[in-house]
Formats: C-alpha cells, sequence, structure tokens
C-alpha cells in the first residue's frame, strides 16, 4: 500500500487514532486528523501532532475536510454512521479502520482473537504461551496496545497475537490471521450495531479472509458461535467445558485435552487444578488459549508451565483485597450482562453487587435469577441506575448509591465477614469515567481508603 503523497483523514484522536496518523506521517502520507473534542480538550495531543507536521481540526468535522482526502482511516471508536463518513462513502471515498491499516503492513503470522467476553484475558495468555515457547511475539489490540504501533516489529516469523473488538472488525477488508479465535457472542454494544444480528456479523468477520490453510477455533458450547461454522472455510476447530469434541480443547478426567484431528487421540496437556484462574468463564479462555497454541505447534509442557503460571489480569475478576474477612473483587471489565452473569457465578453468594454506568441498551432483568439466589444487595451507580433498578425491581435488595466510590463505602458498611463486595457493572463506563480501566482504579482506591477501617490483606 503506498501511502506517499496521499492524503489522509484520520477521524477520533483516541490511542489508535493518535497511532495511526503518525504512523501515516512517517510514510509520506499528508494528514490531518479530525476530532469533535475541542482543541483545549488535545491539549496533550496536538503538539505532537503539529511537530510531526500533521493538520488538526478539532471541536468539530468540516465536511470539505472529509471530502479532499484520498483515504479515511476511522478510529474505532467512531460510528460509521457519522454523517460527514455517510456522505463521503456515498460518494465513493475509501474508509478503513486502524486495524484494516495495520494489517496491509504486518508481517508475520496473526493470531486474533474475539467475543462478547474473555478477550483480553485470553489474548494475555496466549502472548505468555508464545512467548514462552521462544516465538517472537507481540501483543495488541483492543487490549491497549494499538496494532499499528506495532508494524515494526513484526517481521516473517513473528506473532502478532491481537485482541480485535467489533468495533475494529466493522472496518476491516483485507484483515486475514491465521488463527482466528471466537470466544463467545452474547448481546453487547447494541447501541452501536443496532441489532444482534448486525452484531454477530462483525465478529463473523474476523474469518472473512480466512482459506482453507487457515484455522477458525469456535466455542463448541455457545450455540450463537457454533453457527460461524457453516459459513467458514478455515479449518474449525472446538473448545468445549461440557463435551468431547472432535478436534480441538476438551475437559477430560481433571485434565485439559487437545485432540489434533477426528482420527488422533486426545493428549493431556494440563491439569484442571494447575488452573489457578477464577470462575468457569476463564476455563474456557484457557480452554480456548490452549487450542490456540496447539495449533502453533507449542510444545505441551511449554503450554502447562505457561497456563499454570498465569494469574487474573487486572480488571477481569481481580482480587483487590480482604477487610475484615469481606472479600473486593474487581471486575471492571465486566461491560455487558453476560459479563456480569459469569463474574456472580463464580461466587456462592452473599455478593454485595455494584451495578450501573453508561447503558447499551441492554436487558439487565437476564440477571434476576443469579441476583436472587446469590446477591444480598445491589448498588446502582451513573447513569443506567434508574433502568436497572426498573428491571430488577422486587428481586433483591437495591440501593441507589450513585457514584462508585459511595457505593463501595455503602457495601463496606453492609457486608459481613465471609460476603464478598464485587464490581460487575454489566455497563460501559463513559458517563463518569475515561473508560473501564479508570472505573477499576478509582474502585481499588476506594477499597484501599479503607485500609485504616480495618484489617489490610492486599492482593
Amino acid at each position: 500500500m503506498e501511502l506517499k503523497g496521499k492524503k489522509v483523514l484520520v477521524v477520533g484522536l483516541g490511542k489508535s487514532g493518535l497511532a495511526a496518523a503518525l504512523f501515516l506521517r512517517r510514510r509520506g502520507a499528508q494528514v490531518t486528523v479530525s476530532d469533535l473534542r475541542s482543541a483545549q480538550a488535545l491539549g496533550k495531543e496536538i503538539p505532537s501532532l503539529l511537530e510531526a507536521g500533521i493538520s488538526v481540526e478539532a471541536g468539530g468535522h468540516g465536511l470539505l475536510t472529509f471530502r479532499r482526502q484520498d483515504l479515511i482511516v476511522v478510529s474505532p471508536g467512531v460510528p460509521l454512521l457519522t454523517p460527514e463518513l455517510v456522505q463521503v462513502r456515498n460518494l465513493g471515498l475509501p474508509i478503513i479502520g486502524e486495524l484494516e491499516l495495520a494489517a496491509r503492513f504486518l508481517q508475520g503470522n496473526v493470531l486474533a482473537i474475539t467475543g462478547s467476553n474473555g478477550k483480553t484475558t485470553t489474548t494475555t495468555l496466549c502472548g505468555e504461551i508464545f512467548s514462552a515457547a521462544g516465538l517472537k511475539t507481540v501483543v495488541a489490540g483492543n487490549i491497549g496496545v494499538p496494532v499499528i504501533e506495532t508494524v515494526d516489529q513484526s517481521d516473517a516469523g513473528a506473532w502478532s497475537v491481537l485482541e480485535v473488538s467489533s468495533f475494529q472488525l466493522e472496518t476491516t477488508e483485507s484483515f486475514h490471521p491465521r488463527i482466528a479465535v471466537i470466544l463467545n457472542i452474547t448481546p453487547d454494544h447494541l447501541d452501536r450495531h443496532g441489532t444482534f444480528e448486525n452484531y454477530v456479523k462483525m465478529k463473523e468477520k474476523i474469518f472473512a479472509n480466512q482459506t482453507g490453510e487457515d484455522y477458525l477455533i469456535l466455542n463448541g458450547d455457545d450455540p450463537v458461535t457454533q453457527q460461524a461454522a457453516s459459513r467458514a472455510r478455515s479449518q474449525i476447530l472446538w473448545f468445549s467445558r461440557s463435551k468431547i469434541v472432535r478436534r480441538g480443547t476438551f475437559l477430560m478426567n481433571g485434565m485439559l485435552m487437545f485432540r489434533p484431528s477426528e482420527q488422533a487421540s486426545p493428549v493431556p496437556v494440563v491439569p484442571l487444578a494447575e488452573i489457578s484462574l477464577k470462575g468457569e468463564h476463564n476455563i474456557e479462555n484457557v480452554l480456548a488459549a490452549v487450542c490456540a497454541a496447539c495449533v502453533a505447534n507449542i510444545p505441551a509442557q511449554v503450554i502447562a508451565h505457561a497456563v499454570s503460571s498465569f494469574h487474573a489480569v487486572e480488571h477481569r475478576l481481580e482480587f483487590v483485597a480482604a477487610i475484615h474477612g469481606v472479600d473486593y473483587y474487581n471486575d471492571s471489565k465486566a461491560t455487558n450482562v453476560d459479563a456480569t452473569a459469569k463474574a456472580i457465578a463464580s461466587f456462592p453468594g452473599n455478593i454485595h453487587l455494584i451495578l450501573g454506568g453508561k447503558d447499551k441498551n441492554s436487558d439487565y432483568s437476564q440477571l434476576n435469577a443469579l441476583l436472587r439466589a446469590r446477591v444480598k444487595t445491589v448498588y446502582t451507580i451513573g447513569s443506567a441506575a434508574e433502568k436497572i433498578e426498573g428491571q430488577i425491581a422486587g428481586v433483591t435488595r437495591v440501593v441507589r448509591a450513585g457514584t462508585l466510590e459511595a457505593a463501595v463505602d455503602q457495601a463496606a458498611g453492609q457486608a459481613v465477614a465471609g460476603d464478598v463486595v464485587l464490581l460487575a457493572p454489566a455497563c460501559s463506563s463513559f458517563d463518569q469515567f475515561e473508560n473501564y480501566e479508570h472505573r477499576g482504579r478509582v474502585f481499588k482506591q476506594a477499597v484501599k481508603a479503607r485500609q485504616g477501617a480495618g484489617i489490610w490483606q492486599s492482593a
């Protein structure tokens, strides 16, 4: 892809937009960036952009700016239904995302992981397994490092282990992973994609360019994910907690097994007892990661050692502290109803649950059976509080806390020894926080602020 002298517009100045703009400029493009935020709000980013010779349009999108381009690169957080994008698409201007831009320059092999939940844990574990095997490995994508930043690190022998979201996949055209993984598909981001069917289509773009030489790993226990097999040209492998699969990973007699083909005998990889991650959903994540590693021909003993050494990723069912016998867990990454259900199911009961944030057109009543069985009190926060309260009314005790700090204080005041205080919001964070990481840090700070009030055992 030749960029020298091309006029390229980058829309949206998040991490990936900034990285894409700088990459394009280094490759000789005439780059403009456009963001709805004011110049004051972009004060940290603008100096480096101007210094690199990049033009900046802040405080809104100008239609003429969009029309005067050879290529438009859209950040994942910018909806394709943005009016200016709709108009220039009708004019035939090419529009791609940062992931697609990176895909046109990446060298080596790509392992791409998507799903409604578990992406970050599985991607991180895959990265550790591949690194432990001595393979040159770069972990990037939705996990926090823009893929475009890693292009110069890639070479013919490298593995790019990428967490990819539906927002990123939406703007792909030639993205072609050697190994693709779909962990699960449950309703999420319906405020962006409109319907669940559209959301599924975006997820399935991960294998759109795969051939019979590539591998697609699917969840054998997820009915929506199973349906993808009939639409793929790649070689299909499965992972399952509940049954023995024809090809892939499964559980047998307390051991995680891998079967390379229907004709082959299963090979033991790692004892279930050596997986330290909490929750059955994390067993699925490990099964998926092990399957990907086995497909990449990594030895079982290397996989087993990496898995047994792996602990929870920050903000994913992360143990924070025990104070006066009450355990505090941070699952700020539980940004949809299904993730919250899995977090609740990880504990037998006595839960004080913090719910709320920015609604994503979710149905919180799907939590009611679990709330009734395992949750003592729900503390609601953020702009979705009223909707949540309406959909879970009468199921368990509900307290309107408003803010995360207030929720922690109120939960700590009600909890007794043996209880669990769990942040698993089922919402995005953008009403009160910069992102889910920011929300998780605030939760942990609020817990630590109670250190003087009781016995403290740090994680």
